[in-house]
């Protein structure tokens, strides 16, 4: 999971809400069973967590911000704080559920890792993140208002946004069987950019002062209002999504 990044749980649940919403799809190709234990990888507030319980599994969330597990907690859905990259599981799941949170770990060998450890023989991985192309612009974005305020420091893209080749090669490399993986364009309204970048970005611009990251804001603001933004749709993120289902072998 992303190691610098903090979340406030009721500000993500206002203004990104659509993140759980756009993801009952993968609950279903998840296909939770009555009696199952269920890992939930970057489980936020729980919102999917009870909706996979509400289909009959037993789920473990487990999130690296201690505000969303609290959040998930007051939910009823048992939950840790634990990062992908250091799972204390041998064994034990008989599936694993991520959703857009992969795309915050750059060091996938050891995500897969774990999350092969963490699974019985023959136990599903089913997941949803950001995959080749996901927030092109907003990404451009940043790299250019970084480039145009040297004052900034460098620019340190935060995220891993994987093809479907490279990362179904992964899977396969740490054992297991890849049914079903495919990109997922996701355009996806957004009432106000600004808060996308407030939420999201906050990782990329915790050292900037607080009127640096005003000015980092309006200038990625006029740059995405040339290409994600039209009088008649607003704002339009340009998401696209990895969805997967896979077996361990």
């Amino acid at each position: 999971m992303q190691e610098i990044n903090s979340w406030n749980p009721d500000e993500y649940k206002k203004h990104t809400s659509f993140v759980s919403e756009l993801a009952l799809p993968v609950v279903d190709l998840l296909d939770p069973k009555r009696g199952e234990r269920v890992l939930d990888l970057g489980c936020g507030d729980g919102t999917l967590a009870l909706e996979i319980e509400r289909r009959g599994a037993k789920v473990l969330g487990v999130d690296l911000s201690k505000e969303m597990v609290q959040k998930a907690k007051e939910s009823g859905i048992e939950a840790m704080v634990a990062t992908v990259t250091d799972l204390p599981f041998s064994d034990e799941f008989d599936a694993i559920f991520s959703n857009a949170m992969l795309h915050w770990v750059k060091q996938s060998d050891i995500a897969l890792k774990n999350i092969a450890k963490a699974l019985k023989s023959g136990g599903r991985f089913v997941a949803e993140f950001g995959g080749e192309g996901n927030a092109h612009h907003l990404v451009k974005a940043m790299e250019l208002a970084f480039q145009k305020h040297p004052e900034f420091g460098e620019f340190v893209n935060p995220w891993y946004f994987p093809s479907p080749a490279e990362y179904k090669a992964k899977l396969e490399s740490f054992g297991f069987r890849v049914e079903y993986i495919e990109l997922i364009p996701r355009p996806t309204p957004m009432e106000d950019v600004g808060k996308w970048l407030e939420i999201f970005a906050n990782g990329v611009t915790t050292h900037l002062s607080k009127e640096q990251f005003e000015l980092f804001k309006d200038e990625c603001i006029a740059y995405l209002k040339e290409h994600i933004y039209t009088q008649k749709d607003g704002w339009v993120i340009d998401y696209v999504r990895l969805r997967l289902k896979t077996t361990k072998k």
